[in-house]
């Protein structure tokens, strides 16, 4: 009888053990899931910042991103740009398109 009632409470300590483990690592992801979301809110918030796109000397071209400061460019360091001029009208960002002369592999 002494042996099936410890064997019982070794299994009920076992299943409370399991038990709370689970929701000590259920717990920890939450909290941690939490706040990656929010430093990942206060980190987009930030780069929301940047000026560059709506700056006068903002070219748009992948090579030349600015003509004032091009290192600079869209980075969080040009948020506080001293030379941040804003744009008079706002202009679409689009790739530019070099003259290239197309030729066609079948002739006519």
């Amino acid at each position: 009888m002494l042996f099936h009632t410890m064997t019982y409470l070794v299994q009920f300590c076992h299943i409370f053990l399991c038990c709370f483990c689970i929701f000590a690592l259920l717990s920890v992801f939450l909290f941690s899931l939490s706040w990656a979301g929010q430093d990942g809110i206060k980190q987009l918030k930030r780069l929301h910042q940047i000026p560059c796109s709506r700056c006068a000397y903002f070219t748009g071209d992948y090579n030349l991103k600015c003509t004032v400061r091009p290192c600079e460019a869209l980075t969080e360091s040009a948020i506080c740009c001293r030379d941040f001029e804003p744009r008079s009208a706002p202009q679409p960002i689009s790739k530019s398109k070099k003259n290239v002369p197309s030729f066609s592999l079948h002739s006519r």
